[in-house]
């Protein structure tokens, strides 16, 4: 992932700390009565041959990826039907090798086609919409939220077009909204965006990126989290895992005010390690925030060479 990226010299200048809570975030929680917290934990894609010796059998087929990743997660940030509308055929694919290898509590989040966000910028895009959702749909029970991600150059001026294409939406259909234009996180647009968003029962996801940290918004529409966590991987593990433990800190915080589910996505810039700081992502969850998600069971070192 290339987003949010700086030149490695500039890793360790970055203030890493996290932002006070939005101001809609605290109407959001404010009386929200404490809940039985869902926590879901993955990666953004699947196919990745690094993984094959750390997590995935030696010998794995790219095909099979898919049915090695859900042995370890509970979730996939699915950024692979960005690129096209997906085939239903596919869809029904990818949940039939969930069901074959018994991973029952599984979701895929997929995200919206770019042809709906980038392309067609959210404007005469009801058949494409009616088309995508007929698609993810074929997931049935493994389907998530999804993720409606608009172009960089979507600002503040395209709040109206944005407000006119969820209230299209379907209601049963949760959807999570990141804008990257710098002038949505600041002044009246800020407001005004969470607001809406807020008013039209839709999640805003929260990224945090070393190069952006202006996306790190820390605001709540609704009261479950989805945080695209974009570490630097490699020799700054160490600075990963102190950007978790903050999170552990702030999300604990939001459970006492009845914060509802937790969507976490772990994305590096090389992925290679990505497998080493969801598992510790996941043993923080469950030893401060009280989940019992699965640890990420990695192939020993002794077999290797099998």
């Amino acid at each position: 992932m290339e987003f949010g990226r700086v030149a490695e010299e500039e890793v360790l200048n970055v203030d890493f700390t996290l932002p006070a809570d939005g101001e809609q975030t605290i109407l959001t929680l404010k009386n929200n009565k404490p809940a039985k917290t869902e926590f879901f934990v993955g990666c953004a894609k699947w196919g990745r041959k690094e993984w094959k010796d750390l997590i995935y059998p030696k010998k794995t087929k790219e095909a099979d990826f898919l049915g090695e990743y859900v042995k370890h997660f509970n979730s996939i940030e699915l950024n692979a039907v960005f690129y096209s509308i997906p085939k239903e055929e596919q869809i029904i694919k990818w949940a039939e090798m969930v069901k074959a290898n018994t991973n029952e509590d599984f979701i895929f989040c997929p995200k919206f086609s770019r042809t709906i966000t980038h392309i067609k910028r959210l404007k005469d895009t009801d058949f494409l919409t009616d088309e995508y959702i007929k698609s993810i749909s074929a997931f049935r029970k493994y389907l998530g939220p999804c993720f409606l991600q608009v172009s960089d150059n979507f600002g503040p001026n395209n709040i109206d077009v944005l407000e006119n294409y969820l209230q299209k939406l379907p209601k049963d259909l949760k959807v999570f909204v990141e804008v990257r234009h710098k002038d949505w996180f600041v002044g009246d647009a800020k407001k005004q965006l969470f607001s809406m968003l807020a008013k039209h029962e839709k999640g805003a996801a929260i990224t945090d990126a070393s190069g952006r940290r202006d996306c790190l918004h820390m605001e709540l529409p609704s009261p479950e989290a989805f945080i695209r966590f974009v570490g630097n991987g490699g020799k700054f593990l160490d600075s990963d895992k102190a950007r978790v433990d903050e999170w552990v800190i702030r999300i604990k915080h939001w459970l006492a005010n009845g914060l509802e589910k937790v969507y976490f996505f772990l994305h590096q810039h090389d992925e290679a390690d990505t497998p080493l700081i969801a598992d510790y992502t996941i043993e923080q969850f469950n030893k401060h925030l009280g989940s019992d998600l699965s640890r990420i069971n990695f192939i020993p070192k002794s077999n290797l060479l099998l």
